[in-house]
């Protein structure tokens, strides 16, 4: 058994702050914060439908509520500030390739938001119809 003491990096609270990637990872990260908030409230919701008319009004007063509008916005935009960073870096993890080029990040995510545009649009008309 050996007398030395391991080698033990120091980690401050503020790793993040010190590199501009960093940075943009923890933006990246936060984004699940407003987004497990519309989660929540979308489960509520269910739970309030099942429970009548009264407790689905209620949540519809609640869901109208200048606060709840303000982070139900922050959560499309962090929902759609991580769909770009994961559609600008699936290329990069994963590359496409036709007739062995390499197809440039841009068109790979170009591809990718007109696929869920196309599945969105196509999930709008269904609940329409």
């Amino acid at each position: 058994m050996s007398a030395r003491k391991p080698y033990i990096r120091e980690m401050n609270a503020d790793w993040w702050l010190k590199k501009k990637p960093y940075r943009f990872y923890m933006l990246r990260e936060a984004t699940v914060l407003p987004l497990t908030f519309f989660s929540l409230c979308l489960l509520a919701g269910l739970w309030c439908l099942s429970r009548g008319p009264e407790a689905w009004a209620g949540w519809l007063a609640f869901m109208a509520s200048p606060m709840v509008i303000v982070l139900n916005l922050l959560a499309l935009a962090g929902s759609l500030f991580h769909a770009t960073t994961f559609f600008l870096m699936m290329p990069q993890v994963m590359p496409v390739k036709i007739k062995g080029e390499r197809l440039p990040a841009v068109k790979v995510a170009a591809v990718q938001w007109a696929l869920t545009a196309g599945i969105s649009l196509f999930c709008l008309l269904w609940f329409l119809s």
